[in-house]
């Protein structure tokens, strides 16, 4: 199994330590397969996350967002009419998925249909970093 080290890059790169924590848990993988998501590019600051949440209800779904991380979070309620399955296929489990957002990322709203819970978020980056034209005086 290989391994990234990154020490170099904390020795020598001042106040670049969440991009090398981002680096480190990518390269980890620890992340689960289920569910199953897909992220889109809508236009060139928005983007959706789509994921397959089929069997949940709306007060078993939980997104937050706080300091540059999106978590989705499911909880599957205990009920005590529990279906007897001879085949269950389709997964009932609890999960939780963490997003990492560049800067500037705002979720924007959430809406589930067909079993798909869609995530909308955008890129805003504030005026003051935007490029802009400085006009020269005569």
């Amino acid at each position: 199994m290989r391994t990234l080290d990154l020490t170099p890059l904390y020795r020598s790169a001042i106040g670049f330590d969440r991009l090398a924590s981002i680096i480190d848990s990518a390269s980890r993988n620890d992340q689960p397969a289920f569910p199953p998501y897909n992220v889109e590019l809508l236009s060139e600051n928005e983007y959706r996350i789509t994921m397959a949440v089929a069997g949940f209800s709306f007060e078993e779904l939980h997104i937050g967002s706080e300091q540059g991380s999106l978590t989705i979070s499911g909880e599957k309620s205990d009920s005590d009419n529990t279906p007897h399955y001879l085949y269950q296929g389709i997964a009932a489990r609890n999960f939780e998925r963490r997003f990492q957002l560049a800067d500037h990322m705002k979720v924007v709203n959430a809406k589930m249909e067909n079993g798909l819970l869609h995530v909308n978020l955008v890129r805003e980056i504030p005026e003051a970093m935007k490029p802009r034209t400085i006009q020269i005086d005569r």
